[in-house]
Order: C-alpha cells, then structure tokens, then sequence
C-alpha cells in the first residue's frame, strides 16, 4: 500500500494570504496567526505576500489572480462573516466558499478556506485567537499540509 502525506514545512512556499477589511477588527487577528504560523513552519516573510480586499465576497476573484501566478504555490483566504438578521450572511457565506473552492480547483493549487462564519461576534472572536484557536494560523497549516501531499503524489 503506497501512503502519501503532506508535510508542515514552509521553507521555500511563496504563500499569499487575501484578507478581508470587512470585520477588520477579527480579520487583523486571523492575519496574525496566520504570519505567526508561517514562520513557525519554516516559511521567509519575504516570501509571504498579503492582500487587502473589501470584504469575503471579493476574496475568490483576488485567490484565483494570485494562484494562477507560476510564483505562488498556494493562497490562504481570511475573512469574518457573522450572522446579521437578513439572509445576507447565507449569501456572502455560501458564495465565497464556493468561489474559494472553484478557484482551487481552476488553479490545481491550494486556495484554503479561512473565511469564518460565526453567529456572534463572540464565537468570531474565539477562532481568532482565544478559546477555539486561530483559523488563520489553522488555514496556513492546511495550505502548507496540502501542497505538500500535491508534490509528493505528482
């Protein structure tokens, strides 16, 4: 039986990570962790490259632009949608999740999910860094894991 694993080694990995404005005040946290994990695998900040967009539904068009550059190896989208009371939150939810998943599978490069949708601002403020973590630091090991389970089946 072959078996084959990604690893979490970030030197060399020329990452982009789209951020989104729209709840900046969560997103800086996700973009945080993210940098933090970055380094901790091994990655140089020189190549680590962060963009700003207005808010998650402008997150997909940006991932795709920079995965389909021959100089990114993968793209970690942050973003905070939280429950308002309108169906707006089911509609950014659900549209940028799956733009970041037709992105990914355009690119054949790992475009990960970071984008939280939470019904509170309490729930977004523990994944971003309190009680459940940082989905940010947890996006990077995702996109960093899968690019190496890529190079390895290739």
């Amino acid at each position: 039986m072959k078996e084959i694993k990604g690893n979490l080694n970030a030197k060399g990995v020329k990452l982009v990570l789209v951020v989104s404005r729209f709840n900046e005040f969560i997103t800086k946290q996700l973009l945080e962790g993210s940098q933090d994990m970055y380094q901790r695998l091994g990655g140089d900040p020189a190549d680590l490259t962060v963009v700003w967009v207005p808010g998650a539904l402008e997150i997909p068009l940006v991932a795709k632009k920079y995965a389909e550059q021959s100089d990114v190896d993968a793209v970690v989208a942050l973003g905070c949608v939280i429950r308002g009371a309108t169906y707006h939150f089911d509609v950014v939810a659900g549209q940028s999740a799956s733009g970041l998943m037709k992105a990914s599978l355009d690119t054949g490069k790992p475009i990960v999910n970071g984008i939280l949708t939470t019904d509170t601002i309490e729930q977004a403020t523990e994944r971003a860094g309190t009680k459940a973590g940082n989905k940010g630091a947890d996006a990077v090991m995702a996109a960093v894991e899968t690019l190496g389970a890529i190079a390895k089946g290739s």
